[in-house]
């Protein structure tokens, strides 16, 4: 298993060879397309890292966990993801380390647990993923990409609930 990179490395220059393909120019052209792509994408990359850190470190998390907490306990979800949910669309690491605080608070088998869980794997980090793909793009205007990803984020929430309520209740 530890040999698999460089065997795959090893195929992919020998392939370019036979086929008559410069290998360096080739490596160079990809590796300036790549550090133009981290040119185009990182200040809205940090944009977002710095927004997130200030998000949390303000208090404004649990100011809104404290007022989404009864909205949400109506429709099934657990209070204690609320902050899971506000920091998804924002920061995967933030809501991994989100997440991890629920699981090791309620319990990896507990049903705010799994719920937990199963957000995680239900939805994505929206404006991360937006800024790298529409900024590799060089799209200026989003125009309906945040609110229909947001929506399928909420959707994702919501349908973690319900189907964690469903097959483990």
């Amino acid at each position: 298993m530890t040999a698999l990179v460089p065997l795959l490395m090893a195929f992919t220059a020998l392939f370019a060879l036979c086929r008559g393909t410069p290998l360096y120019d080739a490596l160079t052209e990809g590796i300036r397309e790549g550090l133009q792509t981290v040119y185009r994408i990182f200040p809205a990359i940090a944009a977002i890292l710095t927004a997130s850190a200030m998000f949390r470190a303000s208090g404004a998390l649990e100011v809104l966990t404290g007022l989404l907490a009864p909205l949400l306990g109506k429709v099934g979800i657990p209070p204690e993801t609320v902050g899971l949910m506000l920091l998804r669309p924002l920061s995967g690491s933030a809501a991994l380390a989100a997440g991890t605080e629920i699981i090791h608070s309620a319990g990896p088998d507990s049903m705010t647990g799994r719920i937990a869980a199963v957000m995680l794997g239900a939805t994505e980090t929206t404006f991360y993923t937006l800024s790298v793909y529409l900024g590799s793009a060089g799209v200026r205007r989003s125009r309906y990409a945040i609110p229909a990803a947001l929506t399928a984020d909420v959707t994702g929430f919501l349908t973690a609930a319900l189907f964690v309520r469903l097959l483990f209740s």
